[in-house]
């Protein structure tokens, strides 16, 4: 760690101990990062997120009891664990469980072969209240699954957002950061970073995965177009 800051506390929820104690093992290499509990099942992770207060939970999609998205779901509609940023852990870069667990509040999604100084960044961008969705995963997953209609309640949630917004909320469900949002639209990083801030805010979604989710379900991106 450096400048004294507090390492990112992780919860790991999976039923097989070999792979939480692998993932332990690979978290455990860096003195940022600390794993504070584990759990065999989805709802062992609740009750674990619930009294101990992680920062980020990594979550097995599959698991007895409560799977991955009914758990997800249960944590982000727990007020006192808003802060609590849930990671689902997959084999399977489409698995059908994916985008619905995005849907109950996932911050984005882990496949469980992943190199381990990529686990251990993503752990720090989640952490960081960042959207784990690379852009090649992103268009997959959103293709792949948001195939239905435009729901009217969220199309009504786009008169909330200025052209502005409207435009950078469609460039992030595209898997630009905000760096690159910044490069597209000629404007500073800093500038681009304020308007994601805002649209989050007037949307009531509460990290990156969520604005993507948002942009595909209202139709601000249409899947399958161009940039």
């Amino acid at each position: 760690m450096s400048g004294g800051s507090q390492p990112v506390r992780v919860l790991l929820a999976d039923d097989q101990p070999l792979i939480r104690a692998g993932f332990r093992a690979l978290l455990e290499l860096t003195d940022d990062i600390v794993v504070v509990g584990e759990a065999g099942d989805g709802a062992q992770a609740v009750e674990l997120a619930g009294r101990l207060l992680p920062d980020v939970a990594l979550l097995d999609v599959r698991m007895p009891l409560l799977d991955g998205i009914q758990a997800t779901r249960r944590i982000g509609a727990t007020p006192e664990l808003n802060g609590v940023r849930v990671v689902i852990l997959t084999n399977y870069a489409l698995d059908e469980y994916v985008f619905a667990a995005l849907r109950a509040g996932a911050s984005g999604f882990l496949l469980k072969d992943i190199e381990p100084g990529d686990l251990l960044q993503s752990v720090r961008v989640a952490a960081r209240g960042d959207a784990l969705l690379s852009p090649s995963v992103t268009r997959r997953l959103i293709e792949e699954y948001v195939s239905t209609p435009p729901r009217p309640a969220l199309v009504a949630g786009q008169d909330r957002l200025t052209a502005r917004e409207r435009e950078i909320v469609a460039l992030v469900a595209r898997g630009l950061s905000n760096e690159e949002i910044a490069e597209h639209l000629v404007i500073s990083a800093a500038t681009a970073k304020t308007h994601v801030s805002r649209s989050m805010i007037k949307l009531g979604v509460r990290d990156r995965a969520q604005l993507v989710v948002f942009a595909y379900e209202s139709g601000l991106v249409v899947p399958g177009t161009a940039l």
